[in-house]
């Protein structure tokens, strides 16, 4: 049993390096959120009317941190089951499992709600926008800007 202290202060080590990591690689998405590069760059600035707003779900992040953590405790767990080549096997199928959960928990872990705005601008085109829904509650009618710059689009009051 001594080695079972240690499979759970190196599976929890893990685990927090990998929350960290993915709480990091989890970038906002709504329209007051900017990147850094995107700072003391010109815009193009449009003017329009909502026309409609949809809740969305905005699928998270998935990068190799989240299957890579769950990979590495699921191993160290399943080398644990059985001897020998026993062992082998129960790291290859632990870490096989421990990679897809960790995986699919990375993605729900970074999940977002969103929305999508239908905009008519005011030269009467329409436009749709996704962004994080960052509690601005837009309304149709209600009048809003948006910022362009190299392909991305935010909706502002």
């Amino acid at each position: 049993m001594a080695g079972g202290g240690s499979l759970s202060r190196a599976g929890s080590l893990v685990l927090m390096l990998a929350a960290l990591a993915v709480a990091g690689c989890a970038a906002g998405l709504g329209g007051d959120t900017y990147q850094r590069g995107e700072a003391r760059r010109t815009m193009t600035v449009q003017f329009g009317t909502v026309e409609s707003v949809r809740a969305v779900l905005i699928e998270g992040t998935k990068t190799p941190i989240g299957a890579g953590a769950g990979a590495a405790v699921g191993g160290i767990a399943g080398s644990n089951v059985g001897r020998g080549s026993g062992a082998a096997v129960g790291a290859i199928v632990g870490a096989v499992a421990g990679g897809l959960a960790g995986a699919a928990i990375e993605e729900g872990a970074t999940r977002r709600a969103g929305v999508e705005l239908t905009v008519r601008l005011d030269g009467g085109s329409y436009l749709a926008v996704v962004q994080e829904d960052g509690g601005e509650n837009f309304r149709p009618g209600e009048r809003v800007r948006l910022l362009r710059d190299a392909g991305v689009t935010r909706v502002t009051r």
